[in-house]
């Protein structure tokens, strides 16, 4: 979606206003958009970026993440090795671009998805929603997601976990607003981490279910409600005498 301006021309003189009935003009808007060379030479970089992201999907389908190097991934796509240097950076960036779809996925639902996850449900259902939502998405791409956010700092700084805890803290702050919404965003968040997941799931063999029971328990616990109750399957009918 390309930039859009209004257009405003400030060296001549303005019109008159417009009595009460005459129509008002709608604004002009202008497209800013590259030249037409540039856009092709963009279009080629976009077409080369994905040309190798899905040669780094393929080796992570046949081999596993572990197959993703960045010479592998060069050989794949049969370009210089370089080419993908310049693209990702390294191999952390290169993973990261692989997560970025499923990243963009989850913004779009819970910004503008149906409710709970997204607007329309009360803050307490959505921040329930928003936690199994991200709990079964990093589960998902586990492997992936270790691979790519081997250190701390750059993973916590990552645009994508900070629209996790953007999202979280607004949340938090209708929730529970005399509270440090966004220290406790970080925390709540932590329990969420892929490193604590795998080891909850493949380490202590823990369940989904218990982990989403689990969030469904701290999100209670943090605002001070009781969760809510499980729906019972209806009764059999009792044999009549």
């Amino acid at each position: 979606m390309f930039p859009v301006l209004y257009a405003v021309f400030m060296s001549r003189a303005l019109p008159p206003f417009p009595s009460p009935q005459e129509p008002f003009d709608v604004p002009e808007l202008l497209e800013v958009g590259p030249a037409p060379e540039e856009a092709c030479l963009r279009a080629d970089a976009a077409r080369n970026r994905a040309r190798l992201l899905e040669a780094a999907a393929r080796l992570i389908a046949e081999h596993g993440v572990a197959a993703v190097t960045m010479e592998a991934v060069a050989a794949a796509a049969q370009v210089g090795k370089g080419t993908v240097f310049r693209r990702f950076g390294d191999r952390t960036g290169l993973l990261m671009a692989l997560l970025d779809h499923s990243d963009r996925m989850l913004q779009a639902d819970f910004l503008a998805g149906p409710p709970p996850l997204g607007p329309g449900a009360p803050p307490l259902d959505r921040l329930r929603a928003f936690g199994v939502a991200v709990l079964y998405r990093y589960a998902e791409k586990l492997d992936l997601l270790l691979a790519a956010q081997t250190e701390p700092t750059r993973r916590l700084s990552h645009p994508a976990v900070s629209a996790l805890r953007t999202h979280m803290t607004v949340l938090l702050r209708q929730i529970v607003p005399d509270a440090d919404c966004e220290l406790l965003a970080q925390t709540l968040l932590a329990s969420l981490d892929p490193a604590v997941i795998h080891h909850q799931t493949r380490r202590c063999g823990m369940p989904m279910e218990r982990l989403e029971a689990g969030w469904i328990d701290l999100v209670a616990r943090v605002a001070g409600t009781p969760p809510p109750q499980p729906l019972r399957s209806p009764e059999p009918p009792r044999p009549s005498r």
